[in-house]
């Protein structure tokens, strides 16, 4: 693919001021009129400039997109996208140093989580996508049927959907591009890809590592930012785009699938959770504890699978509160980029004070702070808080707060528990505790989410779909599930 060769740098933490990214438009890395700054949460210092993109040249993308998809062989020619994944994976991997240095300082994520779920493991979808490709059966046959007299021969051969609209959120660049992307391309679409305002850099770096490591011809992957919502809106109604897939709010999620109502395009949206811990009365409370607290400090809580809502048995609630205070106590909150720090910040001031307000709301609506609720400076941080005796109804309950908040929640049985559970706009995940694994089961059964851990158990993989129930979206990202959601179905027969 074409692109301009100045070599884009990568700036270490606190280097403030030196990054620099452009767009990728129709295979050329290009500036835009304006640019807006990207800082680190961790130090409230600027860590480069990102292009403020304008509608002309969102315009551009979908259009380069569009003609890619529709005169190129990209969307026919699987083993040619098997070799561009497999360049990319490449291009990731020689370039892992400065993308963990850039997520450090961005996404302010820490220095042991760029090692996992910021970074190492979001480059495995890229290989994963890449080996499925040459055996994923592409045709379906179906057999013969009599019509007529005649022997009727039926098939089903799966296509790309098209030109994809793929906007994601801040907290995990890396993950929720790739997570999108590999299995786009795989599929045969071509993208434009959104980055979040708050973390633009590591997006577009994805972008200048396409345009110079790989054959992927120009304009099947375009890769924006800009602070202009005009943007999202023209991405989400233009008639040349056939899917769009979000990553975000709930809220969001719900504009974005009315808005690409007006063109009936697919829509694939993973979006808010309130999961919920549920710690059964034969469990090891001292280990679900620690579970729970450093489950929930994770990315400074800034996760929507993190089970933020701890239920546990009422006979025992302030035992185990205890417990788990005492497990909070051990996480180590600071510099993002020290090798033994636990916890960086919330990504912003903005962010910072909701999650704030959320928790005085809390302990003024009856619920008791145990730990946390203050802020750290300098810089976004927050520290670890948990709440106890918490109404199953409440605000704090019901609603994501994307921060290192655990509400503490008492039930009576286990039918008590899973009612809880349940009680939610969301399904996204959970996770139960058990002495007793069948019991365990029974429970995990019986709750609505899309995914599930049982006794700590990890699902999150690049070969395993993820996605949620309800009000947490629609859809599977990862695994032969997240490929098939960029495949349309052509039913033929011939006599």
């Amino acid at each position: 693919m074409s692109a301009e060769q100045t070599p884009a740098r990568v700036a270490p933490t606190g280097d403030p001021g030196a990054v620099t990214r452009r767009l990728l438009i129709d295979g050329t890395l290009v500036e835009a009129e304006r640019t807006f700054p990207s800082t680190n949460p961790a130090t409230g210092e600027i860590v480069g400039y990102a292009p403020d993109a304008s509608l002309a040249q969102g315009e551009a993308a979908i259009e380069a997109a569009r003609r890619a998809f529709d005169e190129t062989s990209w969307a026919t020619d699987a083993t040619f996208r098997a070799h561009c994944l497999d360049q990319f994976h490449r291009a990731l991997l020689d370039n892992v140093e400065e993308l963990r240095e850039l997520t450090i300082a961005e996404a302010g994520s820490t220095l042991q989580l760029t090692k996992a779920g910021q970074l190492e493991d979001p480059i495995k979808i890229v290989r994963y996508y890449a080996d499925l490709l040459p055996t994923f059966p592409m045709t379906e046959d179906l057999g013969a049927i009599e019509f007529n007299g005649q022997q009727h021969r039926r098939w089903v051969e799966k296509e790309a959907a098209g030109v994809v609209a793929a906007i994601v959120a801040y907290n995990y660049p890396t993950q929720l591009a790739l997570a999108k992307l590999a299995p786009a391309l795989a599929a045969g679409c071509t993208v434009v890809l959104k980055a979040a305002p708050d973390t633009p850099l590591v997006t577009l770096a994805l972008g200048e590592l396409i345009a110079r490591h790989t054959d992927i011809p120009a304009g099947v992957v375009n890769v924006v930012s800009s602070t202009d919502v005009a943007i999202g809106e023209q991405l989400t109604t233009h008639p040349d785009v056939d899917v769009v897939t979000f990553t975000g709010s709930t809220v969001v999620g719900r504009k974005i699938m009315a808005a690409a109502s007006g063109t009936l395009k697919r829509v694939f949206l993973e979006l808010g959770g309130k999961s919920a811990l549920i710690l059964l009365d034969d469990a090891d409370y001292k280990s679900t504890a620690l579970f729970a607290a450093f489950g929930i400090t994770i990315h400074a809580g800034q996760g929507c699978a993190l089970t933020s809502r701890l239920l546990v048995p009422r006979k025992d609630h302030d035992a185990v509160v205890e417990l788990v205070a005492a497990s909070m106590a051990r996480v180590r909150v600071g510099d993002p980029g020290a090798p033994k720090t636990y916890m960086g910040p919330l990504i912003s001031e903005r962010q910072r004070d909701k999650v704030d307000a959320m928790v005085q709301r809390a302990v003024a609506a009856g619920a008791k702070l145990v730990t946390g609720g203050e802020k750290i400076d300098p810089g976004f941080f927050y520290k670890p808080t948990l709440l106890a005796g918490v109404d199953p109804d409440s605000e704090i309950a019901q609603d994501e707060v994307f921060g290192p908040v655990l509400a503490v929640i008492p039930f009576d049985d286990d039918d008590d528990a899973v009612r809880i559970a349940n009680n939610s706009v969301y399904g996204l995940s959970g996770g139960v505790f058990s002495a007793d694994e069948q019991r365990a089961l029974a429970v995990a059964r019986r709750i609505r989410t899309g995914t599930f851990a049982v006794n700590g158990g990890n699902y999150f993989a690049a070969d395993a779909p993820f996605g949620g129930y309800k009000q947490s979206g629609i859809g599977r990202e990862m695994g032969v599930a997240g490929l098939e959601e960029f495949l349309e179905r052509k039913t033929l027969a011939a006599v």
